[in-house]
């Protein structure tokens, strides 16, 4: 009988391309291809990275919408909240459902629904129908997001094996970073020569594409969950993250920042009344983040492993915060750009921390609810700081509710560091396994 951790220990000299990942760590020399050389991950990997272009340009061309017509920052904090909203509603049971049933089958669903919400909101852009309904069916969106979010995050276990699942999430973050560099230019261009319908119908149809991918990979079976459908069961993932430290402060931590650091939210304000840059200038501004985060990518790629990863994570939140001061204050469009690029580079070491932890420390019967307890905090952080910067905006102004963001992920580091002593001491991500995968003590 397969156990949680079998499908993710194959025996090394019977696949080509882990044996030579493994001759590679033997020599001292990593491979950044490690996980590139598996047919499969590598196919959904192409399809992820089209399907978040479009939803990249469709984030640009309804933050610009939204904002022409009703030109108040809190109308683009209320984008944040219909996405948010059904990620805190739906993500636990989205998430035990991708323990239960075949991940990549939730994920096409995910997918079809996706689509049929752009369609929705080309149909109200080409009409020019109520604010209300473009709304509507960002809230469709969020939804669909919402069931998918679990499972897309728990099948790449089943497309790699564990040692080379770092660099996996490496290659995830660059291509989800070149997706949100290439999503907001050809946005901003599209914006500029046509209307944001077209960039709507354009998301439908990279939603599309990674269903028509999924159709041809084929993941190891995955270690279902077997416990009773039950409220307990549904929120065992919220208290495994509970009892385990390392995974509990990564995932604060980048939620913290992200929530008080969302620069982004701001960025048709900045684009329009600080810097007067225009459609193309802000689709610049949107995709100079994912610049910086590729770059460190490929960075982490070709050097040797992180052996003090949790001091990286930490030194990687506050240059975060740092970035996030100088882009706030900042009344230069070269500057602003520098500062948008260190908030990505910064950004991405991050996301290739915590996605490494919370999937190589989580058993594999309960990785669904474990990427839904990650969605409710991380997800909807960046919806929510969105609706937090909008609504503090129209308070204070722009300027400064994105300078008091970058101050308040600096205490949240310091606060970090003191509170979870595990953190500082995290080293390598290569040696990470789940709880119930080590040896009992003699």
């Amino acid at each position: 009988m397969e156990t949680p951790d079998e499908h993710r220990r194959p025996s090394a000299p019977e696949a080509p391309a882990e044996a030579l990942h493994q001759s590679g760590r033997a020599l001292g020399k990593p491979d950044p291809l490690a996980s590139l050389r598996r047919p499969g991950f590598l196919l959904y990997l192409a399809g992820s990275l089209v399907s978040n272009a479009g939803n990249q340009m469709r984030t640009v061309a309804v933050g610009w919408e939204v904002y022409q017509r009703t030109q108040t920052p809190l109308s683009l904090g209320l984008i944040g909240l219909v996405l948010a909203l059904p990620v805190l509603l739906l993500a636990l049971p989205a998430g035990a459902a991708a323990d239960r049933y075949p991940r990549k089958g939730l994920i096409q669903i995910a997918q079809v629904g996706l689509a049929l919400s752009g369609v929705g909101l080309a149909w109200v852009s080409f009409t020019d129908g109520p604010i209300a309904l473009t709304y509507a069916f960002l809230l469709g969106t969020g939804t669909f997001r919402a069931v998918g979010w679990p499972a897309a995050q728990a099948i790449v276990t089943g497309l790699v094996p564990a040692p080379v699942f770092a660099n996996a999430a490496m290659w995830r973050s660059v291509a989800f970073q070149l997706s949100a560099t290439l999503g907001p230019l050809a946005g901003g261009v599209l914006l500029a020569v046509y209307s944001p319908g077209v960039v709507y119908l354009l998301d439908a149809a990279s939603s599309l594409v990674l269903f028509g991918c999924l159709l041809f990979v084929v993941p190891t079976p995955q270690a279902r969950s077997t416990e009773k459908r039950s409220w307990a069961s549904l929120i065992e993932g919220a208290r495994f993250v509970r009892r385990q430290p390392v995974i509990l402060s990564t995932i604060t931590l980048d939620m913290v920042a992200v929530l008080f650091g969302g620069a982004v939210a701001l960025l048709p304000v900045y684009a329009t009344d600080v810097l007067g840059v225009g459609a193309t200038g802000f689709g610049w501004m949107r995709a100079m983040p994912s610049l910086g985060a590729i770059t460190m990518g490929l960075a982490l790629a070709l050097l040797p492993p992180m052996r003090k990863a949790g001091r990286a994570l930490l030194v990687a939140v506050a240059a975060f915060g740092l970035a996030t001061i100088v882009f706030g204050l900042s009344t230069s469009y070269p500057l602003s750009l520098a500062a948008l690029f260190c908030i990505g580079a910064a950004d991405n070491v991050s996301v290739v921390i915590r996605s490494t932890v919370l999937q190589l420390l989580t058993p594999d019967a309960m990785r669904g609810r474990v990427a839904a307890v990650n969605a409710v905090f991380i997800g909807t952080s960046n919806e929510i700081g969105e609706l937090e910067s909008g609504v503090v905006a129209s308070l204070i102004g722009s300027v400064a509710t994105v300078a008091l963001g970058g101050v308040l992920t600096l205490v949240t580091v310091a606060a970090a560091a003191a509170i979870w002593p595990p953190l500082r001491r995290l080293g390598s991500l290569e040696d990470l396994e789940p709880p119930d995968a080590r040896p009992a003590p003699a």
